[in-house]
């Protein structure tokens, strides 16, 4: 543990010197004061790691699914190469593929802990799922024919791989080696026929006899192979292209899913014609016309029944004339016909049977269906089909996230208030049945801290997240738009409108867990403010205030140091009481010109609001049109329960509103917060009256390049205003745009406002995009009656910093180096009825502050953080001498930085627009942490980074996904034993009886000795240029860690046996070796015997 001393330096307030350290330089430290201040730094850069912990959400772009009927394991492949796996709730896990290619298929080998993928280039991949992070043990690389259908049978080590030019191709699964044995198309077809039948569409074995081979071309030709023979048994034709097929379990009958929307099910011994041919959505025609074609049916399933009619289950086949029909899952199971709508396209599905064996009855119980944006579930057991409740958390992109908070170490009260009142939401109709999914084991739990996440959304939704020990589930879902009147259609939407479509979409979410008090602002330039109750209650009239915020001057040009004139007298500046507060909605809609004037974005609801328990509706805020200019969306917003004030700012200025008195206590130009003191030269502005579009989308977000001029100045002011969201409001061109100052970072606290300050007081810190940091003093009234009767008075206190950079975050420590948190209001119950004894404890009590004790020096009493996108600073409070400085980027800029708590301690969190995460020491800003992470590829990961305490952090990944770091190295060491476990030891269910008769006159399943047909002896070895091995970086040293450590007794028996049946082998080797030995030497002994038979002893 090292000690480090505060000494303080001017950075030029008054001289105006601006030095340049890099990163890699140690802050600058100066003398400036005789005494010494020790604060003890316990981080040191031991004590960081980054490492990505668990991914939440919903597969991006899905394009195969596979789940293991004895494990209960789901596994779903994207195309972008990721693999997410499922078990129990609370079980899952997330794999990539090197190359990225799209999975276009996957395999399990059941029950043995492992999956086969196949990647669309051309790749397949056998995964080792018995350790905690799934790692590919081999791969393989086709490298003359385009994978199209891959199949494994239950039990086999043989993979049969289907190609693009109709071959199929042998792979043995536990060396990765490819047969000899190869079936070319043009054996598997008639002879006679002319045309290449097309690729491989499916593949699979006959139920009753492994030895024979069904193969379905694309054309229509399907191809029973004698596997042993090798040739084909029967070749059945059709004139439409085959989608899928599927078998009976009696393995007498098959069926086959067409392009023209129709069945067609065969008799395996008549080829001549199908036995039945059915259009399950064609009309009826009469006179033995033939149905009008449908739609292809992608996919067929044929489950069956010990006792009832076959499930046949497709996708797909909806008749052409049902325009704007949703997709549609068909169960037909005997006479009736269900048809399933769902809320997205169908990408596939798969019918949960109780057995993995497929020469016995299915008894299916389950559908699951992997849909473009969802995972639904259906129950085949209850009428109605009903869908199973999902427990996984795939909704975070039910509507597009466009803001996140990430909240770690929360009062422990928080998460089951929020779902109590959460639970009320749940819908009905549900299947009574717990979720199938359900293997794997829950890791340890290590971390016992409680964990919160914030999601804001397109629709004007925001949900609150339980995020504790690497899980997420939903807690609470609120609606924001209800308290706004909706608009039925296009037409009748207000002209005030700003945006072309998501007016509620979510900017920032400002919350205090302790208070549990929330503020949002949205993009329609709105904020609304709300209390958390328990209690239902109905509001006669919403509250609201409209907001006129005008922007008067342009700049000419802005200093390039860091110096600013001397400071003001206190009490300089706009006076507050001249702002007359507008409370009321204005009638007027237009000025003496005609121009939209005094109307806000949207309409608040006139009629009484139910308001559920949860979060309720306090007030809400809404700038206004000025003289047909709209209102610029808000860049900064801050709640504080203990002043009960809220403030916000944009690119035109700030406003305070008391939310308890419901009055505005602060509306000023960002030029006028100044005074007279203003380091930039301005000009009137020029009055301009056309509207022009301007800006990227929220939800589309931009994708372009954030790479800057050489300034490299960052999109701070557009960044956080304009090109995060789709807005037609910016009425400037983009140069006047960039010229603005906006607020861009608030923060309330309890600290000294001016150096004069003898002790602390409540003030709020405004920074802005042009790296000014101003302060505005807050006078406030006593608690209890007084609070609602009294003003606050609010006046610029004069105190004006600067950086290099927009202000992002700002923080405050005390003499120790401890973190000073704003004061707030502990929550308490808001509509229950107080009795006299609780309004006078009410009275006299004081909000929770933390303020230095009076027996501390005055003058080393507090610690300004200020971070920017550039640099940091830490400044000496009441004297303002910058006491550390760090340049954090030379050639980027700072996305999002945060103070936070780790170890015990504290740090300053920074992401960086070119990929690096940074961790810096308080107060003196040394360099802990420097890792090359992620590069901004997209505003997406802008918008959504958030650093928390204990070492936490986030970020939207894809537009379903939340990814989860750590930068902690203890949380990297204890991931391990906080992972799941995806494979547990489960014993295979016994294969299904034969029966008496069955095995007396030769029915029921034939089996095959595989070996004898594929192996090397038999088939001899493949073309070696056909396809490349490529050893994984599991190895095989994976397999056997997971068969010492978690397999299971009857895989330790199965693995004993292989061995000892392996050591038999080797001994019968080892013995006929030597009898060959004892028979050379023997032959040998011999003919030396005949030599020397005649010769005498002396003659040797």
């Amino acid at each position: 543990m090292r000690k480090f001393n505060i000494r303080k330096v001017l950075d030029g307030l008054t001289a105006g010197s601006s030095s340049s350290s890099s990163a890699s330089s140690s802050s600058q430290q100066q003398q400036a004061a005789s005494r010494e201040n020790d604060i003890q730094e316990t981080l040191q850069s031991e004590h960081f790691q980054l490492c990505k912990t668990v991914r939440h959400g919903f597969p991006y772009q899905p394009s195969a699914l596979a789940f293991d009927p004895v494990q209960k394991i789901l596994a779903i492949g994207t195309q972008t190469g990721a693999l997410r796996l499922f078990g129990r709730p609370g079980v899952e896990c997330y794999c990539q593929h090197d190359s990225g290619a799209a999975v276009i298929q996957l395999q399990f080998l059941i029950n043995e802990g492992a999956l086969v993928s196949a990647l669309a280039d051309d790749t397949i991949h056998l995964w080792n799922l018995r350790q905690k992070r799934p790692a590919i043990l081999h791969s393989l690389k086709f490298n003359r024919e385009r994978i199209t259908f891959c199949h494994l049978p239950f039990q086999s080590k043989w993979l049969y791989v289907g190609t693009e030019r109709g071959n199929i191709h042998i792979v043995n699964v536990e060396s990765f080696t490819l047969s000899g044995y190869v079936i070319m198309w043009n054996k598997a077809i008639e002879l006679s026929s002319k045309s290449h039948p097309g690729p491989i569409v499916h593949i699979s074995d006959n139920p009753m006899d492994e030895g024979k081979l069904l193969i379905g071309f694309e054309s229509g030709t399907v191809a029973l192979w004698d596997l042993k023979s090798k040739k084909a048994d029967y070749r059945y034709t059709h004139d439409e292209a085959i989608h899928s097929v599927a078998w009976h379990h009696e393995g007498k009958q098959f069926i086959c899913s067409h392009s023209d929307g129709t069945l067609t099910i065969w008799n395996v011994k008549n080829p001549t014609k199908p036995l039945q041919t059915i259009t399950p959505h064609g009309k009826q025609v009469k006179d033995g016309k033939k149905p009008e074609p449908c739609k292809p049916i992608l996919k067929v399933e044929y489950k069956t029944t010990r006792v009832g009619e076959p499930f046949i289950i497709l996708s797909g086949g909806l008749s052409y004339d049902t325009v704007g029909r949703r997709p549609c899952l068909t169960v037909m199971h005997g006479k009736s016909t269900a048809v399933l709508e769902m809320d997205y396209s169908i990408v596939d599905f798969l019918t949960l049977c109780e057995t993995p064996y497929p020469n016995d009855f299915q008894e299916p119980y389950a559908v699951v269906v992997l849909l473009e944006k969802d995972l639904v579930l259906i129950d085949l057991a209850q009428n109605g089909y009903p869908i199973f409740e999902n427990p996984y958390p795939l909704s975070i992109h039910e509507s597009p996230v466009t803001c996140c908070e990430y909240f770690a170490d929360c009062p422990v009260d928080l998460i089951p208030a929020l779902y109590s009142v959460g639970a009320r939401q749940k819908r009905q109709g549900y299947s009574k049945k717990e979720w199938p999914i359900n293997g794997g084991n829950w890791g340890l739990v290590t971390q016992s801290y409680p964990e919160i996440i914030i999601t804001g959304h397109a629709d004007g939704s925001i949900k609150f997240w339980d995020a504790s020990a690497i899980t997420l589930q939903v807690l609470y879902k609120l609606k924001t738009a209800k308290v706004f009147e909706k608009s039925r259609n296009k037409d009748d939407r207000p002209s005030t409108d700003i945006v072309d479509e998501d007016p509620y979409a979510i900017q920032i979410i400002s919350w205090c867990p302790e208070s549990r008090m929330l503020c949002i602002s949205g993009v329609s330039a709105h904020v609304i403010i709300y209390r958390f109750s328990k209690q239902e209650v109905a509001t006669e009239v919403i509250p609201m205030l409209e907001v006129r915020l005008l922007y008067e001057i342009n700049y000419i040009e802005s200093p390039e140091s860091e110096q600013v004139p001397p400071l003001p007298t206190p009490g300089t500046g706009s006076n507050p009481q001249s702002i007359a507060p507008q409370s009321h909605p204005s009638t007027s809609s237009s000025s003496s010109d005609g121009l939209r004037d005094n109307v806000p974005c949207l309409r608040v609801k006139n009629s009484p609001l139910k308001q559920s328990p949860g979060y309720q509706v306090e007030l809400v805020i809404q700038l206004v049109w000025v003289s047909g200019e709209p209102p610029q969306q808000i860049t900064s917003l801050a709640i504080n329960s203990s002043y009960g004030l809220v403030v916000f700012g944009n690119c035109n200025g700030i406003a305070m509103i008391d939310y308890v008195q419901k009055t505005i206590l602060l509306n000023l130009g960002t030029v006028e917060l100044y005074g007279s003191n203003d380091p930039y030269r301005r000009e009137p502005r020029s009055p301009r009256k056309s509207r022009q579009p301007s800006g990227a989308g929220l939800c589309d977000i931009n994708e372009g390049s954030a790479v800057q001029e050489d300034r490299c100045k960052s999109p701070t002011s557009d960044v956080r205003d304009n090109s995060f969201s789709r807005s037609r409001s910016s009425s400037v061109t983009s140069i006047d745009k960039e010229s603005r100052e906006a607020i861009s970072a608030l923060h309330f606290c309890e600290t000294f406002t001016r150096k004069a300050d003898t002790a602390p007081s409540p003030c709020l810190w405004v920074g802005t995009t042009l790296g000014t940091v101003l302060v505005i003093a807050l006078n406030l009234p006593p608690g209890g009656e007084q609070r609602l009767l009294q003003p606050v008075i609010v006046s610029p206190s004069g105190t004006i910093l600067r950086l290099k950079g927009a202000i992002l975050r700002m923080a405050f420590l005390d003499t120790t180096g401890s973190l000073v948190p704003p004061a707030y209001e502990p929550w308490r119950e808001p509509n229950v009825p107080e009795d006299k004894d609780e309004k006078d404890k009410l009275k006299k009590r004081r909000p929770v502050s933390v303020s230095p004790s009076s027996s501390q020096e005055i003058s080393e009493n507090q610690y300004a953080v200020i971070c920017s996108e550039k640099q940091a600073k830490v400044i000496s409070l009441p004297s303002q001498n910058c006491t550390y400085k760090q340049n954090i980027t030379e050639t980027s800029f700072v996305l999002r930085g945060d103070v936070v708590a780790l170890s015990n301690s504290i740090c300053l969190a920074c992401f960086c627009a070119n990929g690096h995460i940074m961790t810096f020491s308080l107060p003196s800003l040394r360099p802990l942490l420097d890792v090359y992470y992620l590069p901004l590829t997209n505003m997406r990961i802008a918008r959504t980074f958030c650093f928390t305490n204990n070492g936490q952090a986030l970020y939207l990944v894809s537009p379903t996904e939340i990814q989860r770091i750590t930068y902690s190295q203890e949380t990297c060491e204890n991931l391990q034993e906080m992972l799941g476990e995806l494979f547990t030891p489960v014993e295979t269910p016994e294969a299904p009886n034969r029966g008496f008769f069955k095995g007396l006159f030769g029915g029921g399943a034939q089996s095959l000795d595989r070996e004898e047909l594929f192996g090397e002896s038999a088939a001899g070895k493949a073309s070696r240029s056909l396809a490349q091995h490529i050893p994984g970086p599991g190895g095989i040293e994976g397999v056997k860690g997971a068969a010492s450590g978690v397999v299971c007794e009857l895989a330790r028996a199965r693995l004993a046996l292989d061995e000892r049946g392996q050591k038999l082998g080797e001994l019968e080797e080892r013995t006929a070796a030597m009898l060959a030995s004892a028979d050379s030497f023997s032959k040998h002994a011999h003919e030396m015997m005949l030599k020397c038979k005649d010769k005498k002893w002396y003659q040797f």
